[in-house]
């Protein structure tokens, strides 16, 4: 699981890592450290970050890239177009539900 700082510096890779919505940020961080389920960690952040709109900009990218990181860091395969996807999908229809987005991710991998 990512620390705060962790996410903060991933946005700084595409903005400044300016957070705007500190509360929903440590919100995701506590849900998130209360499963072991990694995918689900990933879905509480990716909902904070795109959703919640936690940073001031680099939203979408910080998200894509925090999907992408964790892949990568277990070695699964993925496609990056779906990757794409599936945040522009959460964006669209305002996905909020966390077992949903964590569905989403799993269809990512393979």
């Amino acid at each position: 699981m990512l620390s705060k700082k962790a996410i903060i510096d991933l946005n700084k890779e595409f903005d400044v890592g300016k957070v705007i919505n500190e509360g929903s940020l440590d919100f995701a961080i506590s849900n998130a450290n209360t499963t072991k389920d990694w995918i689900k960690q990933l879905a509480y952040l990716t909902r904070a970050i795109v959703i919640d709109h936690i940073f001031s900009e680099g939203n979408k990218r910080s998200a894509a890239a925090l999907i992408i990181g964790a892949l990568e860091e277990r070695k699964l395969a993925y496609n990056p177009y779906k990757v794409d996807s599936l945040i522009i999908t959460i964006i669209k229809k305002n996905i909020t539900n966390i077992n949903q987005i964590r569905r989403m991710i799993k269809d990512v991998i393979g």
